[in-house]
């Protein structure tokens, strides 16, 4: 089986950790136990994507820049019937964020969250008091890397209203209150083939939201009590019952685990910092592989 490890062109911006760099060691790991894969940037036009029989996505991580033409390279593949990496349903499913609603409406907890569409031109005023809160964070629901997040203060909401008209011009965006929890940490806990492999929490550096490295923020490794990973595991059997992975984010809200997001696309695995992670990884691909012969 010939499997397409799906790239981008631009930057990988995270380090090593452990002796082990998830965008450079991973790859050469699998080819060396065998398996007849080979990167290919997801949107070169000089690929031959029909001598490939699986696409595993692993960092396209600007598809949300291109976001017509990915899924555009989605529907040819797709008919060209490759097995997609999680597959085709899910990986469209996740993509806009308006998903968390059927989350919640699953009866999951979540962060409290509201969406404007395109085009809104109203007042905020009104989504502080629905939140709760005198701080919000408004984020666009088909993005990554915290593009085009802010911090809108409650104090601010008529200065801030002109920025947030123009950003919504380009599409819909959720808010949420800026949780103060974020400073303890966003949790991690990462599923292969829907059994748990591991938990890391990304801290922000003083005076930020971001959790991201390449803003400041730090990694650790997380030993989560067993409730809290029987929670991410029921949010993972729910919604990607069949996904290669699947990363659970979210926050612990006095004792409740609330979910952020389900990465289901292109997610950082953190699969250095558990010493087993690399390994379950690729048995977990090869019974993927198994399944498409």
């Amino acid at each position: 089986m010939k499997i397409a490890y799906i790239i981008y062109s631009g930057a990988l911006k995270y380090g090593t950790a452990n002796n082990f760099n998830e965008n450079e060691d991973l790859l050469p790991f699998l080819q060396q136990k065998g398996l007849d894969i080979v990167a290919e940037v997801w949107d070169d036009p000089e690929v031959n994507w029909a001598k490939y029989d699986i696409a595993l996505l692993k960092t396209p991580w600007d598809y949300h820049e291109k976001f017509e033409q990915f899924n555009l390279w989605l529907d040819k593949i797709q008919s060209l019937k490759l097995k997609l990496l999680n597959d085709y349903e899910l990986v469209r499913w996740n993509m806009d964020k308006h998903y968390l609603s059927e989350v919640a409406a699953a009866g999951f907890d979540i962060i409290p969250s509201i969406f404007i569409a395109k085009g809104w031109n109203d007042d905020l005023k009104p989504f502080f008091e629905q939140l709760g809160a005198d701080q919000l964070i408004i984020k666009p629901c088909i993005s990554g890397g915290s593009k085009n997040t802010l911090i809108l203060d409650k104090s601010l909401a008529n200065e801030n209203k002109a920025q947030v008209v123009e950003l919504v011009s380009a599409g819909d965006f959720i808010l949420q209150p800026l949780m103060p929890q974020i400073q303890e940490g966003e949790w991690s806990f990462i599923f292969l083939n829907g059994t748990y492999s591991h938990t890391i929490i990304k801290k922000p550096k003083a005076g930020d939201f971001r959790v991201q490295q390449i803003f400041g923020g730090t990694i650790e490794v997380a030993f989560p009590e067993q409730t809290y990973i029987d929670i991410a595991g029921k949010l993972a059997a729910t919604f990607a019952p069949d996904a290669l992975y699947t990363r659970v984010d979210g926050l612990m809200v006095k004792g409740k685990f609330m979910l952020m997001e389900l990465e289901l696309i292109e997610p950082f695995l953190y699969l250095s910092y558990h010493e087993q992670a690399v390994e379950r990884y690729y048995r977990a691909l090869l019974e993927q592989v198994e399944r498409t012969k």
